[in-house]
């Protein structure tokens, strides 16, 4: 019945994990055997073993620890009898022995207290896992089986109830642990293991642990790779699974926070040739920053590899497996170490442990055999045993030997971080405890003086584990999430290295993942001691920052990372290192010759204090002012014959019209404003339309005058001055309704051109409509052409009605401008259009000036003796 008992459990076993099968055997024979342990020399290397490593304590309530001491480094310790002296290797460190003092001194504070599971004692029993998956299966089968011999699904050493199970320090160890508690629903509270698979509550359901799991880690890391603007990153991970794994997800988080990482190195301990290629490769990367995300041992084999190798120097960011610096007491790596950052859980306050840590000896734990070996390895003596006989290699220890007698780097007292997390661990499973007995609490302890009447089931106390809320002294109260951890809280450890030559940490900073996004991380910059030979903060990135005024560009087949710094365009800045785009400037703005700030643009416009403003503007003057005496000399002589021949009433008109059009051309020049946009086209449309009108009822006139002294002419009735004013009014009011539809649904406004020329700002009108401003001009240039048509079928009339050829000369003159006007408009910008434009109106209503009136005026005033009226008839 026993042996298929222990078959059937074992076969539970197998499958969960086949790593195990060669232990799984072992066991299963010595549990065939009954737990006899001289039936077989394996029965009797485990029955040692057992005997060897066990802590016990009895109590009501008995507390299952597996905990780690040492490194594992041996499989099977010898002990002090059987093996001589110098066989000893150092495999326990007296930072991991603190965690199991830190357990004893939270078991022993609960027992004196009154409060918190009353007329209950605590037992406990505790096993070194050593940091080893076989030791801790065996282990975790002989806490089930009551400490005694190991046959499972039986309790042949019944020492008190077992309430659940603590342990332990690293992942691989604590996922074997979970692979019995999970069978028999013991709760199980990891001090140490982060690794993020344990969330899984449908694989881990009773397992919870008193540290943050890796996630919270990863964050940390990247914000803190983010605060320091470190962009090319390596990462050097072990060739365990729970490492390989964590270090991708890291990998994974790095990139989509936008961090490149060069490379993700697997170092490997066994293998040299692996093992020399892994350091090679981190030597030769460019990258300054390496995240180092594995656990102790591989890292301090890898920096001595490293540090003989004379590799250059980088900055490591170690993750919060590493606690303890044992080995870190060779100079040849102590350079490679200063200045490295690390993760570390958050320190603890247990007030009175720092005396109970001072004060443990090997007397006062005489069958401790951890404590033995330790004060062997740090002091160079074994304790004395009376009566023993023989010849002994080291000294005798005296009792005023204590680990108080240690230096810090080795045995600190003032930072409890791990050991802190299994303080908290055990309180967490008396509180929950308490509350499930707290209705019991007020029965006499009588009642209960037989344990096994406490009737502790593990899915109960699983579930009364899961509501529990623990304040300790520092304040801060710790509760389990729904995935079985604690909030992400991490110390910022900077590393430096001091002249004993030892190295310490220096808190510079902490992580909080339940503080607001943007407040989790805070480091004090000035607290950080970077390598001696850095006076500012490292730069680890694949390619040089880009100033202000460039813009990063990305290269094809490269990370996003490595990139080439471009020029950003005009109108375009960068005010930031690095910045990934170039932002544009405002409409008013533009970019200075660096590109890295908008200044305002140069603000232009066809002023009147501008040469070419200036000049335009006296000429229109000048030509009003010539136009205005003209009109003067046919005031002056209008009962001449000359000026009455040539009707001076559209004489008045057209001199009126071009002196308006001269004047209109001044609209054209200064600052654009609502009411000059709005008149200057229409102005200049109608006033010259009426100019051009005059002309063609001049020609016209020249026409009906000729025809009328023909004998027996019916349009004598049309000679006179209404036809030709009725003509002027038509043509004219034809322009005007263009303009006021124009000014009606698309009126010109104020409007500035930035694109014409780089850096200025022109200030201009825009037409609101190209059309209706080239109707206008069309419209004009009909009118020229029907004048110019009629002007020269009667260019070769007797000479008294001569005005024809000065009208048709006029015509030609003003056609050529307005022709010529119409690609030099199209083809200028800014404020030349403007400047193109009063030179066509200049330049065309001078032509009619000169052309018209300037001859009959050189006959007026010098050569009055032609002004008669038998010079004008043609009887002279």
């Amino acid at each position: 019945m026993k042996f298929a008992a222990s078959l059937t459990s074992w076969a539970l076993l197998l499958i969960s994990g086949h790593r195990l099968f060669s232990l799984a055997l072992v066991l299963l024979f010595c549990s065939a055997a009954g737990g006899d342990v001289s039936l077989s020399s394996n029965c009797k290397l485990v029955a040692k073993f057992r005997e060897r490593y066990t802590y016990y304590s009895s109590g009501d309530i008995m507390l299952a620890g597996l905990l780690q001491f040492g490194d594992g480094e041996k499989d099977n310790v010898p002990t002090f009898e059987d093996e001589p002296m110098n066989s000893y290797r150092h495999s326990y460190y007296p930072r991991l022995y603190r965690h199991y003092l830190g357990f004893l001194f939270a078991i022993n504070e609960i027992n004196q207290r009154k409060d918190l599971l009353p007329n209950i004692t605590l037992g406990y029993v505790v096993y070194d896992s050593e940091n080893n998956e076989r030791e801790a299966l065996q282990k975790t089968i002989l806490l089930l089986s009551g400490g005694g011999d190991m046959i499972p699904n039986y309790v042949c050493h019944r020492r008190g109830v077992l309430a659940a199970y603590i342990g332990d320090l690293n992942s691989a160890t604590t996922y074997t642990m979970s692979l019995i508690t999970k069978l028999y629903h013991y709760p199980q509270i990891s001090y140490g293991s982060m690794d993020s698979s344990f969330n899984d509550r449908l694989q881990f359901p009773n397992l919870y642990r008193t540290v943050p799991n890796e996630h919270y880690q990863q964050q940390a890391i990247v914000q803190l790779l983010q605060h320091f603007g470190w962009t090319w990153v390596g990462i050097l991970t072990s060739d365990d699974d729970s490492s390989q794994r964590g270090s991708q997800e890291l990998k994974d988080l790095i990139i989509s926070s936008g961090i490149c990482v060069e490379f993700l190195q697997i170092y490997n301990t066994e293998l040299d040739r692996l093992k020399q290629e892994s350091v090679q490769a981190v030597g030769m990367s460019s990258a300054k920053v390496v995240i180092i995300y594995s656990s102790n041992n591989i890292f301090d084999n890898f920096i001595l590899e490293y540090s003989l190798r004379q590799q250059q120097n980088k900055i490591w960011i170690v993750t919060a497996t590493v606690s303890y610096f044992e080995k870190f007491k060779i100079d040849a790596f102590l350079p490679m170490l200063n200045g490295a950052l690390s993760l570390s859980v958050r320190n603890g306050d247990i007030s009175g442990l720092k005396d109970f840590l001072h004060s443990a000896n090997m007397y006062k734990y005489p069958g401790d055999p951890v404590i033995k070996e330790l004060w062997m390895n740090y002091f160079g003596c074994l304790p004395y045993i009376p009566g023993s006989k023989g010849i002994f290699i080291l000294r005798p220890c005296t009792e005023n030997k204590t680990l108080q007698s240690l230096p810090p780097f080795i045995y600190d007292v003032h930072n409890f971080r791990y050991t802190y997390s299994i303080y908290t661990a055990v309180y967490m499973l008396a509180h929950a405890l308490h509350d499930m007995f707290q209705h019991r609490l007020s029965l006499p302890l009588n009642r209960y003086k037989d344990n096994s009447k406490l009737d502790i089931q593990p899915w109960k106390l699983n579930s009364n584990l899961k509501h529990v809320h623990f304040t300790p002294s520092s304040g801060e109260e710790i509760v389990f999430t729904k995935d079985g951890d604690v909030p992400g809280l991490y110390d910022i450890i900077n590393w430096i290295t001091t002249s004993d030559p030892t190295v310490t940490g220096i808190k510079v900073g902490s992580f909080n993942s339940s503080a607001p996004v943007g407040q989790q991380l805070t480091i004090t910059d000035n607290d950080i001691q970077w390598n001696p030979n850095v006076t500012l903060t490292p730069r680890s990135a694949c390619s040089e920052s880009c100033s202000p005024g460039y813009r990063k560009a990305s290269q094809q087949g490269q990370p996003a990372c490595c990139y080439v710094c471009v020029r950003c365009s005009e109108g375009e800045i960068s005010n930031t290192t690095d910045a990934e785009n170039c932002v544009k400037c405002p409409e008013d703005q533009w970019s200075n010759e660096k590109r890295g700030m908008c200044i305002q643009r140069t603000i232009e416009f066809l002023s009147h204090e501008d040469p070419l403003g200036g000049s335009l503007t006296s000429l229109s003057i000048i030509f009003c002012i010539i136009t205005s005496s003209v009109l003067g000399i046919f005031i002056n002589n209008h009962k001449t014959p000359l000026i009455k021949a040539n009707n001076r009433n559209l004489s008045y008109i057209l001199l009126l019209s071009l002196m308006l059009s001269f004047l209109c051309s001044l609209l054209f020049i200064g600052r654009p404003v609502k009411v000059t946009c709005l008149l200057r086209q229409a102005a200049f449309g109608i006033i010259f339309t009426v100019s051009v009108s005059s002309v063609l009822a001049k020609s016209v006139t020249v026409v009906i005058a000729f025809n009328a002294t023909k004998p027996g002419s019916k349009i004598k009735k049309w000679v006179g001055s209404r036809v030709t004013i009725c003509l002027v009014l038509l043509c004219s009011m034809g322009e005007v309704v263009i303009c006021m539809v124009w000014l009606v649904h698309s009126p010109p406004f104020p409007d500035y051109d930035t694109q014409s020329d780089t850096g200025k700002m022109i200030l201009q009108c825009n037409e609101g409509s190209d059309t209706a401003f080239y109707i206008v001009i069309g419209y004009m240039g009909f009118l020229s052409v029907l004048s110019f048509i009629v002007a020269f079928l009667v260019r070769k009339l007797p000479a008294s009605f001569n005005e024809a050829q000065l009208i048709t000369f006029s015509m030609l003159v003003f056609c050529s401008v307005w022709v010529s006007f119409l690609p030099a408009y199209l083809s200028t910008k800014g404020r030349n259009t403007v400047a193109v434009e009063i030179f066509a109106i200049l330049a065309s209503s001078a032509g009619l000036l000169g052309c018209i009136f300037i001859p009959k005026c050189y006959i007026i005033l010098l050569r009055p003796e032609l002004n008669t009226r038998e010079h004008v008839i043609g009887k002279h």
